[in-house]
């Protein structure tokens, strides 16, 4: 994000060019590198509004290599597009006011709020500091990550879980140049759990109230972008896993 809004002892920075790491693990770190990059970004967009800088950078982003992903990033990345290619001097107002309305929380549909909290979406109550939020805060405690201070939206914030995940791709990365597969099968299995348990088990649900919400195409893009991305990324965190299980398999047998 533009700010870091999660704290956490693991450097982002990561030798993927040592002649001792094999093709298939380079690209194992790249693919870390741009997955953490790329919910980076997702963690910016559903902080707070953006600047006319971050639009203006997401209109100059080349997202081409990801677009073959699956259709609903294509899709999203099209509208996306589209929107931003009109951008005038009007449009960060235009995109602040339809944040606001949906992920900020200041309309609502038939009694329902689009905005990004977990517990919101996953609670009978509908409100936040529920459930899903202790399981978060314990998640992050556990892998010894926790908010900077000043931010003080509760843990189950679709931003930070975002950062999270990005941290936990880092680690991934470091795990894999360092030779030590199961660290980094351990810290895969980790970010595969949370993404299924904690993201995508209730982004349909709130990405159902936003499109009742928002007005621009910007963000219905942005919504599809996320759901397409977080679709592929579990693929290649299974994939991953999978690759990591059979040379650890391998090692024991020698």
């Amino acid at each position: 994000m533009t700010e870091e809004t999660i704290a956490t002892d693991t450097e982002k920075t990561v030798a993927t060019e040592s002649p001792e790491l094999d093709a298939v693990t380079r690209d194992m770190i790249d693919a870390c590198q741009g997955r953490g990059a790329f919910y980076d970004m997702l963690a910016s967009i559903y902080y707070r509004p953006l600047t006319a800088e971050q639009i203006d950078n997401i209109a100059n982003l080349d997202m081409s290599e990801y677009e073959d992903m699956n259709p609903l990033f294509a899709e999203g990345a099209n509208d996306v597009r589209r929107y931003l290619r009109r951008r005038h001097s009007g449009t960060r107002q235009e995109l602040a006011v339809d944040f606001t309305s949906a992920f900020a929380g200041t309309q609502s549909y038939k009694g329902r709020y689009a905005v990004p909290y977990e517990s919101v979406h996953t609670s009978e109550e509908g409100i936040m500091f529920q459930e899903a939020y202790h399981e978060v805060f314990h998640i992050f405690k556990d892998n010894y990550v926790a908010k900077a201070e000043g931010y003080d939206f509760p843990h189950d914030h679709l931003s930070f879980m975002c950062e999270f995940l990005a941290v936990l791709s880092d680690r991934i990365a470091e795990a894999l140049a360092a030779g030590d597969d199961a660290e980094a099968l351990r810290q895969v299995e980790v970010s595969r759990a949370f993404l299924a348990d904690h993201i995508l088990s209730w982004f349909d649900t709130f990405q159902g109230v936003a499109l009742y919400l928002i007005q621009t195409r910007f963000y219905r893009g942005i919504l599809k972008i996320s759901k397409g991305f977080f679709l592929e990324d579990a693929e290649l965190l299974d994939s991953i896993a999978v690759e990591l299980e059979q040379r650890l398999s391998s090692s024991s047998k020698e």
